[in-house]
């Protein structure tokens, strides 16, 4: 019985197997995909797909830059200790490279594509799976691209923070290492300081909203006059700007001057403007709801004898 590629996708979907495998069952099983599931079965193919209800939160985000392109990638993974192996390791950094080099924006086009090995990433993650017992999920990706002079930077804190930053220049002072600095300097300053938005300018209205309710909700929690917390809102708004926007926020390494200043500051000694176009930072897990166990309600269950 002949099969087709809409016959290896279905019993891709309903095992998790791999690509290969699945062709390899329907090989073996005359195109029959019912016979091809309980081969896989029988093989322990088909184990990925009882981890896909699983939820994953630990993992790696992964920067990659390469010339005027680089890429962030967060690839997550049950547990932690999961997160430290080597296979998984080198399948996060993979995923980031393979972004980068085919300039892939998003992670349905990312599982899509092909690694060096020949498989795609979704057929890598099957793979892996199954080998590492844990359900894994590229779970989002950003290249950005630099058309001019410039440069694009990059920041990993322990592969739990992931950070690039595109900064464009009217000449090309790459190879000048004062440039080279500030730029990772940006880097460390995001990673750090967590800005929202570039400047002030780009703070829309339901930010704003946003951050004003909570400021209220605070201020009521602390025990402040309802009379009071209007004009205690109005000033914390008032300041938000430097808490939330790169430019405005002091600089990590200097308190005393501004991201804005250190930037005027290398502009005049470099002799060319230099803007901050883009950054993007990835926290690990990152709204994600992690499964927290009760252990005592485990062992009750259990002594119960309920499944």
């Amino acid at each position: 019985m002949a099969y087709t590629a809409i016959d290896v996708k279905n019993l891709r979907e309903s095992t998790g197997a791999g690509m290969m495998d699945c062709k390899k069952a329907l090989d073996e099983c005359a195109g029959d995909v019912q016979k091809a599931v309980d081969y896989l079965r029988a093989k322990g193919l088909a184990a990925a797909a009882k981890k896909q209800s699983r939820i994953a939160a630990e993992g790696l985000v992964t920067a990659v830059v390469k010339g005027k392109l680089a890429s962030v990638v967060e690839v997550n993974i049950e547990t932690d200790f999961a997160a430290k192996n080597e296979g998984f390791i080198q399948f996060a950094n993979t995923c980031a490279n393979v972004a980068v080099d085919a300039n892939i924006n998003s992670v349905a086009s990312l599982l899509a594509a092909k690694t060096p090995n020949g498989m795609t990433i979704q057929d890598n993650i099957s793979e892996l799976t199954l080998k590492i017992g844990e359900k894994i999920d590229v779970r989002r990706v950003e290249v950005v691209k630099l058309d001019g002079h410039g440069l694009i930077g990059s920041y990993v804190h322990s592969g739990k923070i992931g950070v690039i930053c595109k900064v464009e220049t009217d000449k090309d002072v790459t190879g000048n290492e004062t440039f080279k600095e500030m730029v990772q300097d940006l880097c460390l300053q995001i990673a750090a300081a967590n800005p929202q938005f570039l400047n002030g300018n780009e703070i829309d209205e339901d930010f704003k909203a946003k951050e004003a309710e909570i400021y209220a909700a605070q201020l009521k929690e602390q025990g402040k006059p309802e009379a009071m917390i209007p004009n205690i809102v109005k000033g914390k708004l008032a300041k938000l700007a430097s808490e939330v926007c790169l430019y405005e926020q002091a600089f990590v390494k200097d308190p005393d001057t501004t991201v804005a200043k250190l930037i005027e500051a290398k502009s005049k000694a470099l002799g060319t403007s230099i803007k901050v176009t883009k950054f993007t930072k990835f926290n690990l897990g990152e709204g994600i709801q992690k499964k927290e166990d009760d252990f005592a309600a485990e062992v009750a269950k259990l002594s119960s004898g309920q499944n």
